[in-house]
């Protein structure tokens, strides 16, 4: 893959997650949440100092053809009963266990959170 596509795969991956974030609150405004370009070291998506009040969150934006997480993924939606969500825990030696869930569904979870704290 050229490096142009790549980076433009990136960007695509950081504009999504950007726009979804975005869709949570309707007291976010222009520049809250924005996508950091291509190159430039810190967090994939800048959040303002009012949207980090709603998102407590840091976001590193990876978009890759083939990760082995995507295996797992699939078996434990193979595995997941009608109605529930997925959800992978992942841990590697000397390292914190996370979760690995879909975005749709991390976005709804947050939706909840900020309109419970509203």
């Amino acid at each position: 893959m050229k490096p142009a596509s790549a980076k433009a795969k990136g960007r695509n991956l950081q504009q999504l997650v950007r726009d979804k974030l975005l869709s949570l609150s309707d007291t976010f405004r222009e520049g809250d949440i924005e996508s950091t370009g291509m190159g430039q070291s810190g967090e994939d998506v800048q959040l303002s100092p009012h949207a980090r009040d709603l998102l407590p969150i840091s976001v590193e934006c990876k978009h890759h053809a083939k990760m082995a997480v995507y295996g797992i993924i699939d078996q434990c939606k193979a595995n997941t009963p009608d109605g529930c969500q997925p959800v992978v825990v992942l841990k590697a030696n000397y390292k914190k266990p996370v979760a690995v869930i879909d975005l749709d569904y991390y976005v709804y979870l947050e939706r909840i959170r900020i309109e419970r704290e509203a």
